[in-house]
Formats: C-alpha cells, structure tokens, sequence
C-alpha cells in the first residue's frame, strides 16, 4: 500500500511552495488547443493559495532538449491560467528557468500569490537529473509538491532530483487520485478483477501481462497484440502486425494462465482489410481465418459480446490500450464496445492514460469511469508493478 504525504497532511501558510504539475499541453501558433491538463491541475493550485502559501508552478512542455525554443515557452499557460484562477499568474521569463525574473518575482511574492517558471526542459540538466538544476530549483521553496502523474515513471530534476534539498516533499491532489486507483487496484482490487489490454505490441506490454497474470481473474487480449497471439496458435495472420519474435512468449503466457486459473481471452472473430484505410475491402472472419494479403484491423461482432460478457460482474476493470485501429470509423466499433461495456457496469474502472483515455473521452464515456489516468507510460509501469521515480521521492506518512 503507497502511503505518501499529500497536500492535506501539510499546511503552507506563509511558506513558498513549488508545484510540479502537468502544462504539456497541445499548442497551435502560441495557442493551447486542449486545456484538460490546466484544469486539472486548479484543484492543488487552489488548495495552496487558500492556505496562503506563496505558490510556484513549474511543468515541461514538448521537447526543447535542453535548450530554449520560443514556440515551447509556457508563456500562453500562464495567461490561461490567470484566466481560470481569476488572479495573476506571474510568468518568470528566463531562458535558463531559475534567473533573475524567477528570484525577483518569488522574492515580491505574497502569501497567496501564484508564479510560474519557464519549460523546464529548457535546461538540459532536468532530463539527466543533474544536481545543479535541482538545487536551483530547490533555492526558491521551502516545500515541494508534485502533482505530475504523466512524468511520475522518470527521475528528472523537476519531480525527484529537488526533492533531495528540500525538506518536505509531498503529493497533490492529482498524483494522489493516481496513487489511490492505479496502485491499490491492482495490489488490493476488489474482485472479480477484469484487465483489458489492447494496443499494437506486445513487447510493450511484456512485462504489464505478466505482472497482472498473478493479480486478475480475468486477462482480455484485443488490438494489434492478438495476432501475435494468433500466430503463437499456428494461424494465417496475414499482414496483420505481428511480433514474430515474441510467439514463443504468447504461448508462455497462455500456459501461465492456465497454471494460475486465470481466464485469459483472445479474440474469436476479426475484421479484416485488404490495406489500412478505412475505404478498403473489410470482411469479418472466424478464429484462424485472416486471408493471406489481409489485415487485422479490430476485433469482430462476437468478441464484442464475448469481451462484454466477460466484464459483466466484474468490480474492478483496468483498460489499456485500444481494440483496433479506432481512428478509423470502420475499425472503432471493438473499442467502443469495450468502452460501452465498462459504462454499463456497476465497478471500479480505470482507464489507464494514453490511446485508451482518448478513445473514451472521445466517445463521450469519460463520466462513465472512475478514474482516467493521466499517464500513459507512467500507468503503465504502475500495472507492471515498478516502483515510479515520482512516487518515491514524496515523503511517506
């Protein structure tokens, strides 16, 4: 059980506060085209500024490697963020994150005031953990929070290298909601305990099926990874996405499953194509019938009420990964049965980050589960049972 000090176990009052959050927004010429991650990150930021702490946000946006690229300066964050929390969000514009704009404007700072620094990816020092970014950070707060789930699985300098110079580090609001569904569901779910994995590989999500063989009742298989599944069996896959080297493998993981009782599922029709485009030739086939030339695009009609079926009582359903190649119509129908699925039930469902999340919350199902993460690859080390970086370095209770 991860049991971290969180925003609540700590009050602020007077005190400077640094907030890693999540600003890696979409942009189009200097404008934020999707402000879900701003949103989100409102709750801590004002749970901070009514205790009265002098309050710094901090966030990495795109891929500057380490050095300064105006298109990527979180500048047009700031302003929106002004906006949503009806008070100025002071932007500290150094090229180099912690200069002189940063140490004046925390140095005017009152209680309940808001700053934010530029891209912290604008030194090259945070992507390695360097100590001397960190210790710059450090220099201008006395208590550190993250609240970057998205960033949790590595150890930079924003979210684990400053917590070695400050003394208290702890969670927000975010990062904890993360913490309490993705990492007690799977140590401690409530049972019956349904995983669904989809996505295109199966060398992604290797050791994600192993770990969740020894915790889940039930393990679903759908998306590209099932025609190595199928291959494994001996079937024609046709030009499907196929990971030969990883066939042994498939078959060692049915094997585990029925060592454990586990019931895992693979698919039992399929849609296929002539050519990935949603004008080709699509045809639905049965269980080893992929034509040679064709491909597997998403599962069939059948499999959607097997995979349905399967979910049906279940009290806790983890999902990663979509079902077919869902951003083409004729090849969505699979994820949103399984999207439709989990809306239905009355169960814990998590939706673990990435293509899965944008599925649903395309699908207008986002309401429908308890909780999306807002990790992909973070998510997913949590469900193979890793220790996350970001986790760690806040303090325990």
């Amino acid at each position: 059980m991860l049991n971290k000090k969180s925003v609540d176990d700590i009050n602020v009052k007077g005190k400077r506060v640094l907030v890693r959050c999540d600003f890696n927004v979409p942009l189009q010429e200097g404008k934020i085209t999707d402000e879900n991650r701003l949103v989100a990150a409102l709750p801590t930021i004002k749970k901070l500024i009514a205790d009265g702490g002098k309050v710094i946000l901090c966030s990495h946006l795109g891929k500057p490697k380490g050095e300064p690229k105006p298109e990527l300066s979180l500048a047009p964050v700031a302003k929106r963020l002004t906006e949503l929390l009806g008070q100025e969000v002071v932007f500290a514009a150094d090229p180099e994150v912690v200069g002189p704009n940063a140490k004046a404007a925390v140095a005017a700072m009152k209680d309940g005031d808001v700053v934010l620094l530029e891209n912290t990816r604008y030194r090259k020092e945070e992507t390695k953990n360097e100590d001397a970014f960190s210790k710059d950070l450090a220099s201008l707060c006395d208590v550190f929070v993250n609240d970057a789930f998205g960033t949790a699985h590595r150890a930079h300098c924003s979210n684990v290298g400053v917590t070695k110079y400050v003394d208290t580090a702890v969670v927000g609001y975010l990062m904890q909601k993360e913490i309490d569904f993705l990492g007690n569901a799977v140590e401690h779910p409530e049972r019956p305990f349904v995983a669904i994995l989809g996505g295109a590989k199966v060398s992604s999500k290797i050791s994600v099926i192993n770990n969740l063989l020894d915790k889940v009742d039930t393990l679903i298989i759908g998306g590209g990874m099932a025609y190595t599944f199928f291959a494994a069996k001996g079937y024609e896959v046709g030009t499907s996405l196929l990971e030969e080297d990883y066939k042994q493998y498939a078959l060692d993981m049915i094997q585990k499953a029925k060592d454990k009782g586990v019931k895992l599922l693979i698919p039992v029709d399929t849609v296929i194509a002539d050519d990935f485009s949603n004008d080709a030739n699509i045809k639905v086939v049965g269980e080893g019938g992929i034509l040679p030339g064709w491909m597997g695009l998403d599962i069939g009609p059948k499999t959607r009420e097997l995979f349905a079926d399967a979910v049906k009582d279940a009290k806790t359903v983890v999902w990663n990964g979509p079902m077919g190649a869902f951003e083409m119509p004729n090849f969505a129908k699979g994820t949103i049965a399984v999207a439709k699925a989990l809306a239905d039930i009355d169960a814990t469902t998590i939706i673990g980050g990435g293509d899965s999340a944008a599925a649903v919350n395309q699908l207008g199902y986002g309401d429908k589960m308890s909780h999306i993460s807002t990790g992909g690859g973070a998510s997913l080390e949590f469900l193979e049972g890793k220790e996350l970086p970001g986790v760690a370095a806040a303090n325990d209770k």
